[in-house]
């Protein structure tokens, strides 16, 4: 028959199966290891097959066999097995899947697989597969072999029942000379229990020698078997925990979401952890491990746990290496954080001693978590420790010496008013760092009787006194030759008496005049040309620095008394140059240069006094 002119003709995709091998390899799976964990996976889902098919077998009825001897690699199930039509349909089309194609999606929850690709994963490591298999579907079914080439082509037989006594499946692979790094024996057997040691049927190895085989998953899930005591149950969980994380955990937290046939535990780190640094966790499916570095099983304020969870309704991806984000992916989040919160509200109601060493840890993980959960707020601020006029120490203990709590925008200017607030007996708490001024400002939430305000420069000024007129006089040919030496950085000159005496001077800075004087600067720079013309529409008056001198100080008071204008220009200079590096903040190459002059023109001059 002649098709019309304008008739398009079906045709068939032609798959270049070594490409996407290849493709597989470099994009889809992480890691030729997972061969093994594939062929593992749909033997486990023939084996679930075949318990729909019989009921009433007892556990344990069947199983998996794994053997290794350096040679081949072989798996095999008593899953339910595969019929000669069944091996044409679901092992020769690619991304054709058996649970798929029997209707399968209305239980899917029970088969761990979903994509019918796994097979491939076998030609990572070989460029044969050889299986042969029995079905337990049909009475004295035939056994069906087939073999599968990396090259595409497949070949098909049927074999005496008696070739096959049992129904079930085995998949056999001749590895090839690269790939013996995964297909040892030791290497087979590590890679079992890897992905294998939660699985609820059971696993055997066999490495050639002669010996009986070993089991991969002699016992349950830790937190499936039963235990004396309560005591008991915690010291085997954290035990898992070490064994799996390798470090001992702070303490242990049961998890249990019935809804989604979760269960597991977070272990909870002993020490702290980088902000906002995400530890991956340990997610199985139905038993078979799918990923190590599940991020997404919990929010990322919970960066304080270690988590091992094996789980029945969570959806893996197409390389079943991580989670489907979904819906029931984002409830699973949301439970688990919640677990995480009503462990921390039950250390904090009885358990004060893990608490307090949970907090020296974590408490940044906790300050992120309180910032936006009033109910950990409402118990925990109070204990969150803070830097403070008073040392290291939590609102707790600062709320009771003080009723009115400053608190500093920045690090910096903490650090240029910390000595001589807790002098005056002002009570400020740095609120430089992630999340602490937002907090410290959420105290009279959960202690109503303290009041919170900002560090205003006026507040700590006020705290300085003048000296008397007399002084000042005294001083003002010193005061002038300092303003004047100083006024390259726009700072002003001004003489105080404060606490301690033990600080000669107090450089008045915010993070914000600086970058005002910046502005000012690079403005008078690019006058006339397109950038001047902006900053120039920007141009405020700069703020200016203001170097506070101590007449308290015996150092001050005598530089009071220099009479020569280079000296004092120079001892002005190198007090300020101490007073910015005592604030801690960046110093401008200007500023680095004057404080090394300065400090060459002091020696000189003592030099020359001695001679």
């Amino acid at each position: 028959m002649t098709l019309p002119a304008n008739a398009a003709a079906d045709r068939t995709f032609q798959v270049d199966l070594r490409g996407l091998v290849d493709l597989l390899s470099h994009h889809l799976y992480s890691s030729p290891r997972v061969y093994l964990r594939e062929l593992m996976q749909n033997a486990v889902d023939a084996l679930t097959a075949r318990h729909t098919l019989e009921p009433d077998a007892p556990a344990g009825a069947f199983g998996i066999r794994l053997y290794a001897d350096g040679s081949v690699v072989r798996v095999e199930d008593d899953g339910v097995g595969l019929t000669e039509a069944d091996v044409h349909t679901f092992l020769a089309t690619i991304g054709r899947s058996s649970k798929r194609a029997e209707k399968i999606a209305e239980q899917r929850a029970d088969f761990i697989g979903q994509f019918g690709i796994g097979l491939l994963s076998c030609f990572l490591v070989a460029d044969e597969i050889h299986v042969v298999s029995r079905s337990a579907r049909i009475p004295d079914a035939p056994a069906v072999e087939w073999r599968g080439r990396g090259d595409g082509s497949y070949s098909v037989r049927t074999l005496p029942a008696s070739s096959r006594p049992r129904p079930g499946t085995t998949v056999t692979l001749t590895p090839r000379a690269d790939a013996a790094e995964w297909t040892r024996p030791a290497q087979v057997h590590s890679l079992a229990r890897h992905f294998g040691s939660l699985l609820r049927h059971p696993v055997t190895f066999d490495d050639g020698t002669g010996g009986a085989g070993v089991a991969v998953n002699p016992e349950p899930a830790p937190w499936a078997q039963s235990h004396p005591t309560p005591g008991a149950r915690a010291r085997a969980l954290a035990a898992y925990g070490e064994e799996v994380f390798g470090f001992k955990p702070l303490d242990t937290i049961e998890l249990d979401l019935p809804a989604v046939g979760l269960k597991g535990i977070a272990c909870v780190l002993p020490e702290a952890v980088p902000a906002g640094r995400r530890h991956g966790h340990r997610v199985h499916v139905k038993g078979m491990l799918l990923s190590e570095q599940a991020e997404e099983i919990l929010p990322e304020w919970a960066f304080f746990v270690r988590c091992v969870v094996d789980a029945e309704s969570l959806r893996p991806t197409a390389s079943r290496e991580s989670l489907y984000e979904d819906d029931t992916l984002a409830a699973v989040r949301d439970a688990l954080a919640e677990r995480l919160r009503a462990w921390i509200a039950r250390a904090a109601a009885s358990d004060p001693d893990l608490l307090g060493r949970f907090l020296q840890a974590h408490h940044l993980a906790v300050k992120s978590l309180a910032v936006h959960d009033d109910e950990i707020l409402r118990m925990l601020l109070p204990w969150l420790p803070f830097e403070t006029t008073d040392g290291h120490c939590t609102l707790d203990e600062f709320a009771r010496t003080h009723r009115t709590v400053l608190v500093t925008n920045t690090v910096e200017e903490f650090r240029q008013i910390a000595a001589i607030a807790s002098a005056a007996g002002l009570g400020v708490v740095n609120g430089g760092y992630t999340y602490d001024r937002d907090l410290v400002h959420r105290l009279p939430e959960v202690r109503p009787e303290i009041s919170v305000a900002d560090l205003d420069p006026a507040t700590l000024t006020a705290h300085l006194d003048p000296v008397d007129r007399e002084t000042e006089l005294a001083a003002a040919a010193y005061l002038a030759q300092a303003r004047d030496a100083l006024a390259v950085f726009d700072v002003d000159v001004a003489l105080r008496t404060f606490q301690p005496a033990s600080a000669p001077a107090l450089l008045m800075d915010s993070r914000e005049a600086r970058h005002e004087r910046t502005r000012s600067q690079l403005a008078r720079e690019q006058e006339g040309g397109i950038w001047g013309d902006i900053l120039g529409a920007l141009r405020q008056e700069a703020p200016r620095a203001q170097l506070i001198l101590n007449q308290l100080n015996p150092l001050v008071r005598t530089a009071l008394t220099i009479d020569e204008p280079e000296l004092a220009r120079t001892s002005a200079e190198a007090l300020y140059g101490q007073a910015a590096m005592l604030s801690r903040r960046p110093l401008r190459p200007a500023e680095s240069s004057l404080i090394n002059r300065s400090f060459l023109d002091l020696l000189a001059h003592a030099l020359r006094k001695d001679s």
